[in-house]
């Protein structure tokens, strides 16, 4: 302590921790210049301390460097200027209390101990003939005499030179300024680091530990209580310093103003403990991780301060965080480019580390963010940040921020999983909302449409109905949206919505069956149906697009919107052959031969479904027709062949005729809609053979029939009954006649075409056409 008391004589309780840290900092540059190590960037960093001044003797008094500094001028200059200072001083103390200012020349408190270093460093300034005045910038003035060079230097030409050092980082290389040779106390020390004079407390903190390696060295392996106290408060002090350094370095991207000239002592102070790393008395963690780790400390608290709504306070809540997130980072980066990073040499690779330390804090916000999200827009929201926008113009890829960006990758870093998660997470929300959407629709049917009995629209000449355009809207507003963020998330998402699609059919099936099922079979309840295979045909047309991306969903869904058509259309086919089946029973009976209002009912039936098969979309219409157009032929024809009625009395004409035309008003109707085209011969050819007045004729028309429906076999038979000729020589004649024209033109024919062979024929015929002739006598 005594040692102390002669470096600082003139001690005084004015002055504050600030103008103390100034004038310090500008003691310590000019100090720079003489004494100490010079330390560069690849120096060994086990080299030893570096040897005191060689211009001390052996007995000479210790001082510190300020001290060293101070001798170099005139004391009587430094006492008058410190008589000086505290006759200002002690008139101010009065001014502001009222009484006059005590003085203790032997107060060795710390408070004495800042206030005389920092008149110390202001009578070095007053002796190098400057000032604490600032220019306009807030920064001191150079520490370099006004030659006439200066004073000729523009205004403007001295703000570009300073606009230019703005980017400037600071040098690799330092001088290390010389270790006291009796450090401070503890307390001291601790005071130092409290009032952030971290370079006078890290001189110190180095010459205590210092005294600790050499006294370590002295006593070997036997280690005192003494020796152990000093090691406990080297580490207590380096536990202060590294906590008051994160401390600044946290909040220099806040408080750039306050914290930008600490961070250069900072640098320095990281420097040089990394240097000594392997000697005792440190640290055994690194300072550079931990600076690293109070760089994310910083950017963590950035992303915290961006505001953030609740969900129940703005339904756009997490779009809103993420653009002010966006603009928060793509400023804070501004920031640490154009102020921070000139703080530090460019080994800290300043920028590189905040644009790393955003991509792991953001990851972990990312992650916080996907458990608060619950719906499909901002999950959508969330998606599109992470894959796009970060890395676009708008953040990362700001022009602000280049060229600086261009070797880096500003990648969130994010969990293995966390962006499969996510997708999947979103896929269910799409599933869900689809989900819900179908449910609505099939409320609003039956709000709408089936409780009021409403009538469907028609849309050029078609049934028409709005839901497939409101579905495919839906669906593909949500996988071009995802589009534009990814193809794989498109991919996905377009298997999602067929897959939740896959059960709309059944569902509005079992809807319409539970609330109309007693319309059946109004003429309202036909047109439902045919509006529900019109919009089924639509949906699944224009789900097909997506075949290429996915073409196992786009199938599955075609099956079951396939299979109800087919349902549907089954049930009109049904309800026609119901309401159809009396008139043909009555077809080809002594009644029908006089009487045509059965078939005039069935000619109005044919007329209503020719309507209703034009309302549906093709092929759906033709396929109905040309299945009821084959039905209502054979069952025409097939009246005859049960043999109910035989014309008598030349009767057979009159039946041959009207069979003709009647035949045609049936295929009349069919011609528009129905495929079945060879079915137009059947009437007229059976009308031909029907009508023959002598029966040798017939012989002669049978070919055309033969050609035209090769399963025409058995039924000739049925034919002749019907005409009135039996067990004759003429009807053998006409049996063996038949049997020649099949063997020439050969059995089977097309399945598909075949007319006559499921058609039932109630007489035997099994020995009838190989009868010899001498039986029929």
């Amino acid at each position: 302590m005594s040692q102390k008391t002669d470096r600082n004589p003139d001690q005084s309780d004015g002055g504050g921790p600030q103008a103390f840290v100034r004038v310090f900092r500008e003691s310590i540059r000019r100090a720079s210049g003489g004494k100490g190590a010079k330390v560069a960037a690849g120096e060994d960093p086990g080299s030893p301390p570096p040897p005191p001044s060689p211009g001390r003797s052996a007995g000479s008094p210790v001082t510190s460097p300020l001290r060293s500094i101070g001798g170099l001028f005139g004391r009587r200059e430094e006492e008058g200027v410190k008589e000086e200072e505290e006759e200002e001083e002690k008139s101010e103390y009065a001014a502001q209390n009222g009484k006059a200012l005590p003085r203790s020349r032997t107060d060795q408190n710390v408070a004495g101990f800042g206030d005389s270093l920092m008149k110390r460093g202001a009578s070095i300034r007053r002796s190098l003939g400057f000032g604490s005045k600032k220019d306009k910038s807030g920064r001191p003035e150079a520490l370099v005499s006004k030659g006439p060079a200066f004073d000729k230097m523009e205004p403007k030409e001295e703000e570009e030179k300073e606009d230019e050092e703005v980017y400037k980082e600071l040098e690799e290389s330092y001088t290390l300024p010389e270790l006291p040779h009796t450090p401070l106390s503890v307390m001291q020390i601790n005071k130092l680091i409290e009032m952030e004079v971290l370079e006078e407390a890290h001189l110190n903190l180095l010459a205590l530990r210092r005294e600790f390696q050499q006294e370590r060295e002295r006593c070997g392996e036997d280690s005192p209580m003494e020796l152990a106290k000093k090691e406990k408060d080297l580490n207590l002090l380096y536990g202060e310093l590294r906590h008051k350094v994160n401390a600044i370095v946290r909040d220099s991207n806040s408080l750039p103003s306050r914290n930008k000239g600490l961070l250069v002592p900072v640098a320095r102070i990281i420097q040089e403990e990394e240097r000594r790393a392997e000697e005792p008395g440190g640290l055994a963690s690194s300072w550079v991780g931990a600076w690293r780790e109070s760089v994310d400390e910083g950017v963590r608290a950035k992303v915290a301060a961006v505001h953030l709504e609740r969900m129940e306070q703005n339904a756009s809540w997490l779009a809103v965080h993420l653009g002010l997130l966006g603009k928060a980072v793509t400023e804070d980066l501004q920031q640490v480019k154009t102020e921070l990073r000139c703080s530090y040499p460019p080994s800290f690779s300043v920028f590189g580390t905040y644009v790393s330390s955003y991509g792991r804090v953001l990851g972990q916000h990312a992650g916080k963010l996907e458990q608060q999200a619950t719906e499909m827009k901002d999950l959508h929201a969330l998606l599109d940040w992470i894959i796009n926008r970060y890395q676009s113009e708008r953040i990362m890829g700001s022009p602000s921020l280049q060229p600086d960006m261009r070797d880096l990758s500003p990648q969130l870093q994010l969990e293995d999983d966390f962006l499969p998660r996510l997708r999947d997470k979103f896929c269910c929300r799409v599933k869900e909302d689809l989900r819900d959407s179908i449910g609505r629709i099939i409320t609003m049917e039956h709000e709408d449409f089936w409780r009021d009995g409403k009538h469907p629209e028609k849309e050029d000449g078609l049934l028409s109905h709005p839901m497939p355009m409101d579905i495919w809207t839906k669906v593909d507003g949500i996988v071009s949206n995802c589009r534009l963020i990814d193809g794989q998330l498109q991919q996905k998402v377009a298997s999602s919505c067929l897959q939740e699609l896959k059960d709309f059919p059944k569902r509005l099936e079992a809807e319409f069956g539970r609330h109309c099922g007693a319309l059946r079979p109004k003429p309202l309840w036909t047109e439902y149906q045919i509006t529900y295979i019109n919009c089924f045909t639509a949906l699944q047309q224009n789900m097909g697009r997506y075949r290429d991306t996915c073409p196992h969903e786009v199938e599955a869904f075609g099956a079951e919107a396939t299979g109800l058509t087919a349902r549907l259309l089954q049930a009109l086919e049904e309800q026609f052959r119901e309401e159809v089946e009396p008139y043909l029973r009555r077809m080809m009976t002594r009644k029908w031969l006089t009487n045509d209002d059965d078939f005039k009912r069935l000619q109005r039936r044919a007329e209503l479904l020719s309507q209703h098969c034009a309302l549906m979309r093709p092929p759906h219409g033709q396929e109905l027709a040309s299945r009821l157009h084959l039905h209502v032929a054979r069952q025409y024809v097939g009246q005859l062949m049960k043999g109910i009625y035989s014309c008598k009395n030349r009767k057979h004409e009159k039946a041959a005729s009207k069979m003709r035309s009647q035949w045609g008003s049936v295929s009349e109707h069919f011609q528009c809609m129905s495929t079945h085209e060879w079915l137009y011969d059947a009437g007229d050819d059976l009308s031909d053979v029907i009508m023959q007045r002598n029966a040798a004729d017939i012989k002669d028309h049978l070919q055309p029939l033969v050609e035209h429906y090769p399963d025409f076999r058995k039924h000739l038979v049925a034919v002749l009954n019907f005409r009135g000729l039996r067990r004759s020589r003429e009807h053998q004649l006409i049996l063996q006649r038949h049997a020649e024209l099949q063997k020439k033109t050969g059995a089977g024919g097309e399945r598909s075409r075949a007319f006559f062979s499921d058609m039932p024929v109630a007489v035997r015929t099994d020995c009838l056409s190989n009868m010899p002739f001498f039986c029929f006598g």
